[in-house]
């Protein structure tokens, strides 16, 4: 069969479908991959894959959706797909409309995270569950990373058959790994003992970047930032925080980095102090490299880490809650250790990535 998989951007692409396109494969379908262009395309290609580009654009823009929709509902009509199955809420909205119209007769969508439960002004939010109402109603296959947002979709009426399939890992790319550990503090001039507090994600608001930054000025820790910020992301401009922040070198920006395995087990603490997740691969990620975890108590996250079990969980945006987290876990070894491993047996548990693939295949049908 041939399923056609859509989705906003490159690196969403490269981070978040490229494990379910190797299933597809696997399986013995013919699996093309559609999104934006960008340079992370490169190494999907370099595996063999069809990538056709389309002109996505994360915003509410009516005229960049319009020619958006067109690219793709032309696509579909020359592609004549048996499955369409779109990911992330623009562009799999985009997806499920433009497939309608092209005659697919099968389709999917993953919902990784609902707009409409972002802190946002009610227009957006509003406009956010029509497109997921909408979108509901022309879905054959209707899934969510999330466990709470399935029971959302399902309570809410966008689809009653609504299903939570989770996120995934490699194992054998996430673990503990002490030869990495010693390889990357001493590429950095970390000691051994210096406790590393670690955040991998984008560099946007959402993510809690100020929070944390001010978190850590109470903290006798060093901190890890990783990630940049998108050409596509919106919001306030997060380096002023960084310059503010005071923590001088006890701050280090290591930016968009390939090795993040390595970093993480490198780490000490990994922390996530988001506003908004859907069920945020980061997380899961550490969890696998036996790190503690500190996250927001929202949905997704709390689904994730088990309160005082396998990390700690914080009310979003309270910096002095967030800062008293990472000082116990910064002050206890033993702790650490304990949360650190309970949390990789969870993952192991919950989050292998080919379990959580072989799940989604089979829901799809394939």
């Amino acid at each position: 069969m041939k399923i056609v998989e859509v989705i906003n951007v490159d690196f969403s692409l490269r981070h978040f479908l490229l494990p379910l396109m190797r299933g597809l494969r696997a399986r013995g379908h013919e699996v093309v991959g559609v999104c934006a262009d960008g340079p992370l395309l490169a190494a999907v290609r370099a595996e063999g894959f069809r990538i056709e580009t389309v002109p996505m654009a994360r915003s509410y823009s009516p005229r960049a959706q319009w020619r958006a929709y067109r690219a793709l509902r032309d696509l579909l009509r020359r592609e004549q797909p048996d499955i369409v199955h779109g990911h992330m809420p623009i562009s799999g909205f985009l997806a499920r409309i433009a497939a309608r119209r092209a005659g697919v007769p099968r389709i999917a969508y993953t919902c990784h995270g609902f707009l409409f439960n972002q802190p946002g002004p009610w227009w957006r939010r509003g406009l956010a569950f029509a497109m997921e109402w909408i979108g509901g109603r022309i879905t054959d296959v209707h899934m969510t990373v999330s466990d709470e947002e399935a029971a959302d979709a399902r309570r809410l009426r966008i689809h009653r058959k609504s299903i939570g399939i989770g996120n995934g890992r490699d194992p054998a790319r996430f673990h503990p790994d002490p030869a990495a550990r010693r390889r990357i503090r001493t590429e950095l001039g970390v000691p051994e003992a210096r406790v590393v507090v670690i955040v991998v994600s984008r560099l946007v608001r959402h993510k809690g970047h100020p929070e944390l930054l001010a978190a850590m000025q109470q903290v006798d820790a060093e901190l890890w930032v990783v990630g940049n910020r998108l050409d596509s992301d919106h919001g306030a401009d997060l380096e002023p925080y960084f310059a503010a922040s005071g923590l001088g070198n006890r701050l280090r920006r290591l930016g968009y980095r390939e090795d993040v395995p390595a970093l993480l087990a490198s780490a000490d603490i990994f922390v996530l102090p988001s506003h908004f997740e859907g069920l945020p691969m980061s997380v899961i990620e550490a969890m696998l490299t036996g790190l503690p975890v500190v996250a927001s108590d929202i949905s997704g996250p709390r689904e994730q880490v088990q309160d005082t079990r396998t990390g700690l969980l914080v009310p979003p945006r309270d910096v002095p809650a967030l800062a008293a987290a990472l000082r116990l876990l910064a002050g206890n070894q033993a702790l650490r250790t304990r949360l650190g491993r309970a949390g990789r047996e969870r993952a192991l548990l919950r989050y292998d990535e080919a379990r959580v693939v072989a799940h989604t295949l089979d829901l799809l049908g394939l």
